[in-house]
């Protein structure tokens, strides 16, 4: 009775093409693209291409077949009309299914197909955020070529210790030690002052809030995360710099506290405008 219940509070619309949106789904979850593509020449079929079905998490085909990387599947059903941006009930997109399951030959597809590379608004989550976290350079790389949000900021705040940690793509990449995706974020204009308050109101509300380069020290990350930030321009002058006796990054500390005896001098300045303006590509990647 009850499943009878739940059936009942479907649209009619949707009931009448289950049968169908099932069986496009089976085709895609199979990696079958013969027979999905069978089933695409038949208008009943077509009809219910974003139709969401299946259990657990309802989904369309397209998302289908981007969560688990069929790529032939995939390419099949945008040349069909998929909708290349549908959501699922947690905000999810194809595009961000494709990037967590870190299939680059979906991700370039549906990229190329006008997919929004920040995926949708009221994801918790970015693909930026996951490929940085993942340490997924190539990827991640193809989301900002596309014109990704490089300061996409999580909706999830983090604490850590009492200390308020700045959740975005810097951070995820420094934590998790993915340097390749680090600096990519930088080439392509990520603030390295990011989480800095912007005012004295934000700091009186967030007192613990704590930049990039300041979590890189308190996390331990290697002196190439601290030189690059401050290569890029990263603030010098922490607001608090707590140094440790058992403190293990002596030689990214030293490099800090040179860099604040030795300002900058103004052709140096220049040049970190420019960079910010320009954001220039980066080198191929180099494969180790």
């Amino acid at each position: 009775m009850k499943v009878r219940s739940m059936l009942q509070l479907r649209p009619a619309e949707e009931d009448e093409h289950a049968a169908e949106s099932l069986e496009l789904n089976r085709a895609v979850a199979n990696d079958d693209h013969l027979l999905l593509e069978e089933l695409l020449s038949q208008e009943r079929y077509r009809k219910c291409i974003n139709q969401r079905s299946g259990w657990g998490v309802p989904s369309t085909p397209l998302r289908m077949a981007a969560s688990k990387g069929h790529l032939r599947c995939l390419q099949l059903l945008l040349a069909h009309g998929a909708e290349v941006d549908s959501i699922d009930v947690k905000a999810q997109t194809p595009l961000f299914s494709a990037v967590c399951g870190r299939y680059l030959g979906c991700v370039l597809a549906l990229l190329r197909a006008g997919a929004d590379p920040n995926g949708n608004l009221r994801n918790s989550s970015s693909p930026v955020l996951t490929a940085a976290r993942e340490g997924d350079a190539e990827i991640l790389l193809q989301l900002l070529r596309h014109g990704a949000e490089v300061n996409a900021r999580s909706k999830v705040m983090l604490w850590t210790s009492g200390v308020t940690v700045c959740s975005g793509p810097l951070y995820l990449a420094a934590v998790y030690g993915h340097l390749d995706c680090f600096r990519i974020l930088l080439l392509y204009g990520a603030d390295p002052n990011y989480n800095w308050p912007e005012d004295k109101a934000s700091s009186r509300a967030v007192p613990t809030r704590k930049t990039v380069l300041e979590m890189c020290l308190r996390h331990g990350c290697s002196v190439e995360f601290i030189r690059l930030l401050i290569e890029f321009g990263a603030n010098v002058y922490l607001p608090t710099l707590i140094i440790e006796k058992s403190t293990k990054q002596n030689e990214a500390l030293e490099l800090l506290l040179r860099e604040r005896g030795c300002p900058r001098s103004l052709v140096s300045q220049c040049r970190l405008v420019i960079r910010r303006h320009l954001k220039q590509p980066p080198p191929p990647l180099i494969q180790s």
